[in-house]
Parts: structure tokens; C-alpha cells; sequence
């Protein structure tokens, strides 16, 4: 046999193996019509833990948004802005992009819990700006300090008049 017979033979059974693996692969697609969140609904069924079970476990220390001042004073002023991503667990919250009137230029937060005592070093706020201009293209560009301390200031005040107002109900 020659060798550019040889050759041509190992191709099409490389070729014929491969697509073979792809064929398989999207006839198990086909054949499975549950979307991703019933498995994972299926998967949570089959190992429930509730969060009573974890705490007399002792393996962790559950404290809840609805407890924390700072948590709900940031929710409080922003409120007009929707959410992309809250994660209280992992003490951030992300804003969507934003615009009020005009559509060409957004705001995004980026609000990160580094403890849940009411002091100004509790929290580190990013804040971005987004410029598209009539071509479609976008940049997008950090916001200065002074934004960012304002939204913090706001914060803060919010957080202390709920904490004057909840030691009054006491």
C-alpha cells in the first residue's frame, strides 16, 4: 500500500471517529429534553440541606442581609437602579448600566461589604461610565474618587439614621 493511500485511509478514520463522537453527543442532547434547571432541581431533591441542619452542625455562622445595617442602607439608595448581581455571602453588589434620560452615556456600581460595622472603611465602591458614541463603539472608563465617596456618604448617613431609628424602637 502506498503512503499516500495510508494516509488518506488514517484521515477518514480519524474523520469518521470524530464526527461519530459528535454525532452521539447531540443525539444524548435530543434525547434528554429537561433544561438545566430541572436537573439541578432533580439534583437538589435528591440531597436537601436546609439551613437548620447546616447551624446545628455548627459548620457555619449564618447571618442574614435583613440584619445588616450597611446591607439595607445600600439597597435603600439604590434602589433606582436595577440589580445585576447581589451576592450577600460574598458581600458585593454589582448594578446593571444605567441611564436616566440619556442612553448614550451609563453608570454601573460596584459595592463591595469588607465588614458589617457601620464605619466609612466598611465598604469600597467602584463606580464605571460607559460612552458609546453614534458608531456603536463604547468606552468604559472608571468614575473619580469624588462619585464614589458621595455614593459612600449616602450610604453611611442612610445606615445611621436606621440605626438611630432602631435603637429607638428598643
Amino acid at each position: 500500500m502506498s503512503l499516500k493511500l495510508q494516509k488518506a485511509l488514517i484521515l477518514q478514520i480519524f474523520l469518521l471517529i470524530f464526527l461519530n463522537s459528535c454525532f452521539n453527543i447531540k443525539e444524548q442532547e435530543r434525547s434528554d429534553p429537561k433544561t438545566a434547571y430541572e436537573k439541578a432541581r432533580e439534583a437538589a431533591d435528591k440531597n436537601p440541606i436546609s439551613l437548620g441542619d447546616l447551624a446545628k452542625k455548627g459548620g457555619t455562622n449564618f447571618e442574614f442581609a435583613s440584619s445588616n445595617i450597611l446591607w439595607r442602607a445600600t439597597l435603600s439608595n439604590l434602589n433606582f437602579i436595577p440589580l445585576a448581581n447581589v451576592d450577600y455571602s460574598g458581600g458585593m453588589i454589582i448594578t446593571d448600566w444605567y441611564s436616566e434620560d440619556n442612553a448614550k452615556e451609563q453608570i454601573k456600581i460596584q459595592i463591595r461589604f469588607l465588614s458589617n460595622e457601620l464605619r466609612s472603611d466598611a465598604l469600597q465602591i467602584n463606580s464605571y461610565k460607559r460612552s458609546c458614541e453614534t458608531n456603536g463603539l463604547c468606552k468604559n472608563l472608571n468614575i473619580d474618587s469624588n462619585f464614589n465617596n458621595a455614593i459612600k456618604e449616602a450610604i453611611l448617613n442612610t445606615a445611621r439614621v436606621m440605626k438611630i431609628e432602631e435603637t429607638k424602637k428598643k
